[in-house]
């Protein structure tokens, strides 16, 4: 244990602060003797803090004899709290070897007025022998990251832990008030003042900086008259707006700006300065723990509505001249969705479609071949494209090949993909666009990065710790794998998120959104954006990628309005198809993952392949070297069968572009700047036409009147579904609508993954009822001229590597 009386001191508000003392401060009679440092300045209060609040922060605090453990859900924004089984595993149990023990289970208790998890240990058991570690943990042995509040923590190599300490049980904590409100600029100091003499520590400003905010409207706000220029910059000491007439040209005019009593900085032209330049210079004191602050640094307006390139500058433009977007398309039902993931150059690259090279790179080339009947995107049949992301992004070329995960202006379209981004055409471009897109009865959702943010990073100048996820040395957390967090749990983070959002949605009436790695993201801010998104557009659609390197959220989402990508339905059918899965998968995933990613069969996105890693027939391809651009027969018949099942899920199918003619990218793993391997080459279609018309005659099919028995809003009762199998083996037969409960249609989807015949008993099914409407070759919605498969006397035989589907074709007696 340290001999520091003061382990650490931090405002928790302008009036308020927080002090952790080294140990419990027993003395009732007495507070502990501390001062405002400089000056020993006697504070206006110390009060003792409640054990109750320590245990929010530590996890836990002790009571006599007990350990009380505490899980507040305030600090466990991603996790079902009320739905998951937590336990405690530390040093003291064996970790994970805690798990399913009862005694070692937390259950619920109110306190304040507020639900939490509370377990009630007594202390022989957990103080063992010195410093105890521990964590909270799901029956799924889902370790749950700290909080950034706990004052215990302690870093072990890879991992972060609690730490229970025997000296430090609740006691330890006090409040204290200053004189005067503490300045955000402020550096005073907390001293321990004896008659020997006195230790300071210095008071950090962490929670208090991650509480401010400002309500003004931000960026650069133009008037017929006037234009004001807007930044949120706390911990800045001089923050100056410079504006350039021309691009290129000489400094037009250095504004400086004034900090205003919301920490916002202001400053107005009595002009309007539509198509002009600008940036920002922000200058601060350089303390340990914040970004190094450079005036130097050309920092882009967060708030841009559209700029130059990734370092800017930022274009100011009048919202006023920009036609209003056309508003008459609606997006499909979530559950008649049928999606295809897509690249903007991607389907460009190779389109056959006369363009010009600048064309061909972006917006205006896509909106020229969307209006092309023969535009690959209107042929496949999906209703809903969902582009990887175009925000600003950090290619340092406009002809750069990029995936665009790397956002640096979340309000701009993508300059490299615009003709003369210099004049800012992006902006009416990506509108054209995606009206092209809405004319051709296309929903368009975008692919969006909240979670970190690309170089330069503009925020990073503004202020790393107010933005960014940092430790306690300012070193940048990295669960994104993208060298920084967003902080998104911050009044001005959160707003910044769903601000550009709804900036999307007014301006070019996007019709949703899917978020990368919405984990970092957070459930708390996913679910204030599905409030305000849905308050401007109803039928917004809202998918997460509910994953990250720190954790996974599909489970909390399902009580949410979201969407997620189910990597379960990935990696299962990808073994599947394979002869390695089983057949009870195979019918969870068939019948909409129910009971534990989705609430309703449309909040799974079911998808086997998308941008990253190899592409699908790359990764189940028998050729070596995962080289899927010359498939064999086998590779092809998987591929049928895995589009089958995909289009037979209920949810939402989602397929990556160019699955439909069997596109690979020559066995490469990650092809992140490949756009040689990516780019879609066209003349596989005629190369596979087989493959390509399985593929739109399913989608056809899925969204007629005759496939509805696929696209269900909720999930059905019991009884909808028949199922039959074969013993020792993973073959499926499902019978949708067994019950009769949606009328008197009826769909029978058998498949085969394995290479021999499989016989299956379908019972009291009569096969003169059912035609057969699909095999693993074809698909005709009037019947297969000669099936392959033998039906008789209530015996099924699936030829090896099969699928097949039947409609119910004469009405129950």
């Amino acid at each position: 244990m340290s001999d520091r009386r003061i382990l650490e001191a931090f405002w928790e508000t302008r009036e308020r602060g927080m002090v952790v003392l080294a140990r419990d401060w027993t003395d009732v009679t007495k507070v502990p003797p501390l001062r405002l440092d400089p000056g020993k300045k006697p504070l206006k209060l110390i009060r003792r803090v409640s054990p109750l609040v320590f245990g929010r922060r530590a996890g836990y605090c002790m009571n006599g004899t007990e350990v009380v453990f505490i899980l507040w859900p305030l600090y466990y924004p991603n996790l079902d709290w009320e739905d998951e089984t937590l336990y405690v595993g530390g040093d003291f149990n064996g970790w994970t070897e805690a798990v399913g023990k009862p005694e070692w289970q937390m259950f619920r208790e109110t306190h304040d007025g507020q639900g939490c998890l509370v377990l009630r240990v007594p202390s022989e058991r957990c103080l063992l022998h010195g410093p105890m570690r521990f964590k909270f943990v799901t029956a799924e042995k889902r370790w749950q990251e700290l909080p950034e509040q706990a004052t215990n923590r302690v870093q072990d190599g890879d991992f972060t832990n609690y730490q229970l300490e025997p000296e430090r049980t609740g006691l330890h904590l006090f409040h204290f008030w200053p004189e005067e409100p503490h300045g955000i600029l402020g550096r005073e100091s907390l001293a321990w003042v004896e008659d020997w003499g006195w230790e300071t520590c210095p008071i950090t400003n962490s929670e208090y900086l991650l509480s401010l905010g400002t309500t003004r409207p931000l960026g650069a706000l133009v008037e017929p008259e006037r234009t004001t220029f807007r930044l949120f910059a706390p911990r800045a000491s001089c923050v100056t707006a410079c504006l350039y007439a021309e691009l290129g040209g000489p400094l037009t005019q250095a504004l400086e700006m004034q900090r205003q009593d919301d920490d916002c900085w202001e400053a107005v032209v009595p002009q309007n300065l539509h198509g002009y330049y600008y940036d920002f210079r922000v200058e601060g004191e350089n303390i340990h723990g914040t970004r190094l602050f450079d005036p130097a640094m050309r920092i882009l307006d967060p708030y841009a509505l559209a700029t130059v390139s990734r370092t800017g500058p930022g274009i100011v433009l009048d919202p006023a001249r920009w036609p209003a977007p056309n508003r008459c398309f609606m997006a499909p039902a979530w559950h008649d969705l049928v999606i295809v993931e897509a690249h903007v150059r991607d389907l460009l690259a190779h389109a056959p479609i006369e363009l010009t090279p600048v064309e061909r790179r972006g917006f205006k080339g896509l909106t020229k071949w969307l209006r092309d009947p023969d535009c690959y995107l209107r042929d496949l049949g999906v209703n809903a494209v969902e582009l990887m992301p175009v925000q600003e992004f950090d290619s340092v070329r406009p002809d750069e090949y990029h995936w665009g995960y790397m956002t640096v202006d979340y309000f701009a379209p993508a300059g490299a993909y615009a003709t003369e981004p210099e004049r800012g055409t992006q902006v009416e471009e990506f509108r054209e666009m995606i009206e092209a897109f809405h004319d051709v009865n296309l929903a368009v959702i975008l692919d969006v990065v909240y979670n970190h943010v690309g170089e330069p990073n503009h925020l990073l100048g503004i202020d790393k710790y107010y933005y960014f996820n940092c430790d306690r040395e300012g070193v940048l957390s990295n669960w994104s794998g993208c060298g920084n967090d967003l902080r998104t749990n911050t009044p001005m983070g959160r707003r910044l998120i769903i601000e550009s959002l709804s900036h999307l949605v007014r301006a070019y009436d996007v019709d949703g959104f899917r978020f990368d790695l919405a984990d970092l993201v957070g459930v708390a801010t996913l679910k204030e954006i599905e409030t305000a998104l849905k308050a401007l557009k109803p039928s917004i659609i809202l998918i997460a990628e509910p994953w990250s390197f720190k954790g996974h959220i599909g489970h909390a989402l399902r009580h949410t309005g979201y969407s997620s990508w189910n990597d379960g339905f990935r990696e299962f059918i990808t073994q599947y198809i394979l002869g390695q899965g089983n057949a009870e998968g195979l019918r969870y995933y068939l019948t909409g993952s129910a009971g534990n990613l989705a609430l309703w069969p449309a909040q799974t996105v079911n998808y086997v392949q998308s941008h990253d890693d190899r592409a699908w027939i790359d990764r189940i391809t028998e050729n070596s070297w995962h080289r899927g651009d010359r498939p064999t027969h086998n590779d092809i018949r998987r591929h049928h069968l895995m589009a089958a099942i995909l289009l037979a899920a209920l949810g939402i199918p989602m397929f990556a572009q160019g699955q439909d003619f069997l596109h690979s990218k020559q066995g490469v793993h990650n092809t992140y700047l490949r756009g040689d391997l990516n780019a879609l080459d066209y003349r596989r279609i005629a190369e596979f036409p087989g493959t390509n018309e399985y593929f739109r005659h399913w989608i056809q099919f899925r969204l007629s009147p005759a496939g509805k028995l696929f696209r269900q809003d909720r999930h059905p009762a019991p009884g909808f579904f028949g199922h039959f199998g074969a013993e020792g083996t993973s073959a499926v037969a499902m019978l949708y609508n067994a019950n009769f409960s949606q009328g008197p249609e009826r769909l029978l989807f058998a498949v085969n993954p394995h290479g021999h015949p499989v016989t299956m008993d379908t019972f009291e099914l009569n096969p003169a009822e059912f035609m057969q409407i699909a095999d693993h070759e074809r698909f005709h919605a009037d019947g297969l001229d000669h099936a392959l498969f033998s039906w008789h006397r209530g015996k099924l035989e699936l030829p090896a590597m099969s699928v097949g589907l039947w409609r119910h074709v004469v009405a129950k007696a």
